[in-house]
């Protein structure tokens, strides 16, 4: 029997949330002693913990959760091992990846950055490095998805964008807490100035969700649990990732998994 490897964040109340979204908020409307069960009820945004955005997240007419065909939702991929090369504000690229696994037409892509280590249940939890300063998407990534005609791919990070590609760099706090003139005084130390301009122009802000959902490119958001167990690393494996069947969902919390050997 295979192993089963579980690539999910933990989720409650205490997780981190995206800027400005609602949290996750949780509590019991029933308690066995009284009314002979206990019931809990949430209220949420849907990105969240480990998640699935669909292409309705931004497109009006996109497909939505219920629409994904499930032979997209399980098969063949890899989990690759990019920690060597991330720290704060990377950016990962096509051949970074290719150097390390094949990556064959159709796969399930799971990017391993470590960055899931300061998520709320993380081993070094740190929810401003976790949100403001995690790694993303090369402008190259775009087209190589494409290519690959990769359907569901993911990262242990809160966005598959890079942060100077998000309101996170761009506005964030812009005239009250200024987050987005930190983040960018960071990005300039590490890229100069016009790396900045050249890496992430204006145009490609929110690039793999505004470039690749048009084409049902989509992905996996906030990955973690054992993405690091040392079995999984630059290994071609079955991957499945099953959200909630979300009638017109434009995301949906996910459980994500890696079956090993």
């Amino acid at each position: 029997m295979k192993k089963i490897y579980d690539l999910s964040q933990d989720l409650n109340q205490e997780v981190f949330f995206w800027p400005y979204y609602p949290p996750f908020e949780v509590k019991y409307f029933k308690r066995k002693p009284e009314h002979g069960v206990n019931a809990q009820y949430i209220q949420t945004s849907n990105h969240i913990g480990t998640h699935l955005d669909a292409p309705r997240h931004f497109l009006t007419n996109g497909m939505t959760i219920d629409q994904i065909p499930l032979d997209w939702l399980y098969g063949p991929g890899v989990i690759v091992d990019l920690t060597s090369e991330m720290d704060d504000l990377a950016v990962y690229t096509p051949e970074m990846i290719e150097k390390r696994v094949e990556v064959k037409e159709g796969d399930i892509l799971v990017l391993h950055t470590g960055w899931h280590r300061y998520a709320q249940f993380g081993k070094e939890a740190n929810e401003e490095r976790y949100i403001h300063l995690h790694p993303g998407a090369h402008p190259d990534m775009v087209d190589w998805l494409l290519k690959k005609k990769i359907k569901v791919w993911g990262v242990d990070a809160v966005s598959t964008d890079h942060p100077m590609d998000l309101p996170i760099g761009r506005f964030l706090g812009k005239g009250t807490f200024g987050q987005c003139d930190r983040v960018r005084a960071k990005a300039e130390a590490k890229f100069g100035k016009e790396g900045v301009e050249k890496l992430f122009p204006t145009e490609d802000y929110q690039l793999t969700h505004n470039k690749l959902f048009p084409h049902n490119c989509m992905h996996m958001e906030n990955l973690g649990g054992e993405i690091s167990d040392p079995e999984l690393q630059n290994r071609r494996l079955m991957i499945g990732c099953f959200p909630w069947k979300f009638k017109d969902g434009e995301a949906a919390f996910a459980r994500v998994v890696a079956f090993g050997s």
